[in-house]
């Protein structure tokens, strides 16, 4: 019993550190306000492939990092899921250095129920009544948004989409979670090292031109991949309800930075709005606590 409790004192702890640096994470992305997204992305992906490696290497899964790259099925996967995590990463940043931390906020709120929606459409899954009350709710939220401020709040969607797709191509897969990000960084990095060439040949680039930017860049490759690293630990330790819970702590902190640090306009329309998204939300996850078994093992 006490080793089931240490294990998931573990576990919430690991979900806590990555959740929480993934709130955090607009506090380090103003830092690149000057830069281009494009050049943050590529810097990404080619400093995490290498820590990736690195990681890989300290596990022992080289030989299966290698048996993913000999596999033509495998690798176009891994190409869309590395597409998917790329988009993402782009419109986040975008929204972060365009002062709309408030809106990347709202596309981490309803992100759960959109993929509990993707699993209704693509895997069959059945919903119960709780959980269509709680997608239909998330719906009208979204939909009220829209209608009050007259335009889509793309950021939102497009982070929730993205991520959301992201969840059920990595489901429908049978790829390990590090082995993966390693060959989806990989994928990416020579197109993003020649980006970067080429953009050092015309002048046109940042890297190099100061210590502290050059080390911000050099930096993306451990601040992107280890919140991941830390999350597949916590996903070994405790169940998934737990992880539910937990996973708001993200938009929670977001939506605290936007509104007191940042002082983005939080707006009659934002407060009914979330309200709405936030009252799917505690449906959602009552509904997930009523519905665990309570026989499972941490």
């Amino acid at each position: 019993m006490q080793r089931v409790l240490i294990k998931l004192n573990i576990g919430i702890f690991y979900a806590v550190l990555a959740y929480g640096t993934w709130g955090l994470i607009p506090l380090y992305w103003k830092l690149f306000e000057a830069l281009p997204e494009m050049e943050i992305i590529c810097h990404r992906m080619i400093w995490s492939s290498l820590l990736l490696l690195v990681v890989s290497a300290m596990q022992q899964q080289l030989t299966e990092v290698k048996r993913l790259w000999r596999s033509p099925k495998t690798l176009a996967i891994l190409l869309a899921t590395a597409g998917l995590t790329s988009l993402n990463g782009g419109i986040y940043i975008y929204g972060v250095n365009s002062d709309r931390v408030l809106e990347a906020s709202l596309g981490y709120f309803i992100n759960p129920l959109f993929s509990i929606f993707l699993g209704f459409v693509f895997l069959r899954e059945k919903l119960n009544i709780g959980q269509w009350i709680a997608v239909i709710l998330v719906m009208i939220g979204v939909g009220y948004l829209i209608w009050e401020q007259g335009q889509i709040p793309w950021i939102a969607i497009g982070l929730a989409l993205s991520f959301g797709l992201y969840g059920l191509v990595r489901k429908l897969s049978t790829i390990q979670p590090i082995p993966g990000l390693a060959v989806e960084s990989l994928l990416i990095a020579p197109i993003a090292l020649a980006l970067v060439m080429h953009w050092a040949k015309t002048g046109s680039g940042n890297f190099g031109l100061s210590l502290p930017l050059t080390f911000l860049l050099f930096s993306c490759g451990l601040v992107a991949p280890l919140p991941l690293l830390w999350f597949n630990l916590a996903v070994k330790r405790i169940n998934l309800s737990t992880l539910g819970f937990l996973q708001y702590i993200e938009p929670t902190i977001q939506l605290i930075l936007a509104v007191f640090l940042y002082q983005e306009p939080f707006t009659r329309t934002h407060l009914i709005s979330f309200s709405l998204i936030w009252i799917a939300l505690a449906i959602y996850s009552s509904n997930s606590l009523i519905s665990l078994n309570p026989n499972q093992k941490c």
